[in-house]
Parts: structure tokens; sequence; C-alpha cells
């Protein structure tokens, strides 16, 4: 297995911006993850990774070989395709085998290693099925096991799941996770799903037009966003303006829409956070850690007026009017009379679950 160091690395298209200045460096064995929306460069950066682009700027390793201009057939990556390029009028067998054929590798090395790979993948005895005779993720797994076979150093996967449903998605994230963790393979994974990259990743690296936002692990893009833009496109969250009003030791007082001075710690704040008086800042707060108060008064409780209710058997959601702010809240179902839209509701936000998102 590899590390991967990305130098300062850019990527333009005649005068479009592709790629601005990506400086990373993945760990050997580590399952890193590209996410962002679409447009946003981690499919260009992956590309260049496998040899498919060329940099504009900057330089690639994989761990102390520079690859920056080796051509993809010579970097040992295996990739896998979101539509999966898997050859129609070829067996599973042939698919899987198509890798080592081209490297010239004996018929009684590559029937062990095409075998122990359709095993690995729980293809046992497909070997003979079409293509078209298979599910979307019977197909995603062939896909992964022609990646695997040529033992690369680094597995590269483009939104492998995006043409699966949902329940069929969830079950082959974990098979993918087991099968990096089995192997330890260096393993760089691009989506623009948050669940996939916060499920499987040791790290993540959040882009937005082509540029990096935030590095780090799951916990740390969840709960430390170094920007808005990371808060809002990480999972659900409420994003409050507010003005800081004070500072107390380790306690920030801020004013939000509605009058009231709510209290957070300053420990709990993005960098670009200017925690002083009079500054503006925004509160990014998740709907989890909102819980509904019987008392309409107290630290940091507001009350509002429900805009929208739902009930999930397990837990209950609520949107709710505090001044010119919605709050959306998730609490878990403790047999409470659920409110109706309308009704004045009390809601607790722990100091420790405000986070100054800058």
């Amino acid at each position: 297995m590899s590390s991967v160091t990305l130098e300062h690395v850019h990527k333009r298209f005649g005068t479009a911006k592709g790629v601005e200045d990506v400086h990373i460096h993945i760990e050997s064995g580590e399952f890193f993850t590209f996410l962002g929306p679409s447009g946003c460069g981690k499919t260009t950066t992956l590309r260049m990774i496998a040899g498919f682009y060329y940099p504009s700027a900057g330089q690639i390793r994989f761990g102390n070989q520079e690859v920056t201009s080796v051509p993809p057939h010579k970097r040992n990556t295996g990739m896998v395709f979101q539509n999966y390029a898997l050859f129609p009028h070829m067996t599973v067998f042939e698919n899987i085998a198509f890798g080592l054929q081209v490297r010239s590798v004996s018929k009684a090395e590559t029937k062990e290693r095409v075998e122990r790979m359709m095993k690995l993948v729980r293809l046992e005895g497909y070997g003979d099925r079409r293509i078209d005779q298979l599910s979307g993720g019977q197909q995603q797994r062939v896909a992964l096991a022609r990646a695997l076979v040529i033992e690369p150093q680094i597995l590269l996967l483009d939104e492998p799941l995006s043409n699966l449903d949902a329940k069929l998605r969830e079950e082959t994230r974990f098979e993918i996770k087991r099968l990096q963790l089995e192997l330890g393979i260096t393993t760089i994974y691009v989506t623009h799903d948050q669940a996939e990259a916060m499920s499987m990743s040791d790290r993540i690296m959040v882009m937005q037009s082509g540029e990096v936002q935030q590095i780090g692990t799951p916990h740390e893009i969840y709960h430390r966003p170094v920007n808005r833009f990371v808060a809002s496109f990480i999972g659900e969250t409420n994003l409050w303006d507010a003005t800081v009003v004070g500072i107390e030791g380790d306690e920030v007082q801020v004013r939000i829409s509605s009058g009231q001075v709510l209290r957070g710690h300053k420990q709990n704040a993005s960098p670009q956070a200017k925690l002083a008086a009079g500054e503006k800042v925004t509160l990014s707060i998740r709907p989890e850690s909102v819980q509904e108060s019987p008392a309409a008064e107290g630290v940091n409780t507001v009350t509002g007026s429900v805009v929208l209710a739902e009930f999930t058997g397990a837990c209950v959601n609520y949107v709710t009017q505090v001044g010119d702010e919605q709050l959306r809240s998730m609490s878990i179902n403790l047999g409470r009379q659920v409110k109706q839209r309308g009704d004045t509701i009390g809601l607790h936000i722990p100091k420790e679950s405000i986070y100054f998102a800058g």
C-alpha cells in the first residue's frame, strides 16, 4: 500500500478553473473521501491521481515516488467508475480477469486470483454469468473485484453507489468498507452523499468551486465546521445570525434576532469566527441537540410557534418560528403529546451544542 500526496495541485481547462491549490497527504491504508456538490472538483482531483488528467501546476506523489506525469497504466491504481465500465460481451470471470491478462499473468495464476477475488466480494458461482444477468449491486461488486484483483497500491472509487437504490447503497457501503479494512488498501472515494462520507471515511476533504474548504475526521467536520458552507453541507443544521454582546471567561454571549441572549463556549468556534463584542457571528446548531423544554424560560431556552410537526415514531421533528429565524429540532419520542402547528413550544439549546461557524 502507498501514501498519496498532492502538493499545491491546480487544474485548469482553458480559462476555466477545475481545481485550485489542493494540498493534502493521505496516509497508507487510509480511507479518504472527497466530498462536495456536483462540479466542485472532486472527480477532477481523483482523475489527476489516476493519471487521466495531468495537473496544470503542482506535484503528485505515491509514497516517495513522483507520478505527476506518469501515465495511468504505470501507476498501479485500481479504479471503479460511476457507471462501472464493465464489458457486456464478457462473463463475470472474464471481466475480473481482464487487468491480469493485459499484464500477461499466467492462466493458472489468473484463475487462482480471480476465484479468490470472487470469494472476497461474495460472487462465488457467478463466474460464467453475463453482465446483463446481474443486479446493479452484483455489477458493482464485479467492478470492485476487477479493480482489486490486480493488487493495486491505491483504490480509487468515483461515486460507485450512485446507480443503486437506497437499501442496496447501504448494504454495498458496508461491503466496500469491509473489503478496505480486510485488505488494508489506501482508498480514495468520491461522493456527494454526506451519509456515505461520514459512515465510511477515516478523513474527509470537503470541496466547493474547486477549492478545499476543510479536511478532518467525520467528527471534526460535523461538529467543528470551519465555515458556513461546511456547516450547511454536512448534515442538517440551523444557521442563525447573531451579534456578540460579551465574553466572560470561557463563555460567549450572543444576541439573536428575537432579542434574546444565548450563551456558548468560547472553544466551540471556527478559526474564522470573530468573537469580540459587536462582531457578527453565525451560530450552527444541530437539530438533534435541541431539547424540548416544558419550562418556557431559563438559560438558552427559547420559545416560539410550531410551524411544522412531524411524528416519525422514533422521534418528533419540529420546525419552530423563533423571532425572525426558524429552529429545526429532533427529539426522541418519550411519549409526550406532540405539539401541533400554531402551538407555543419551549426549546432548550445546550451551551455545548452552539458552534460559532464564522
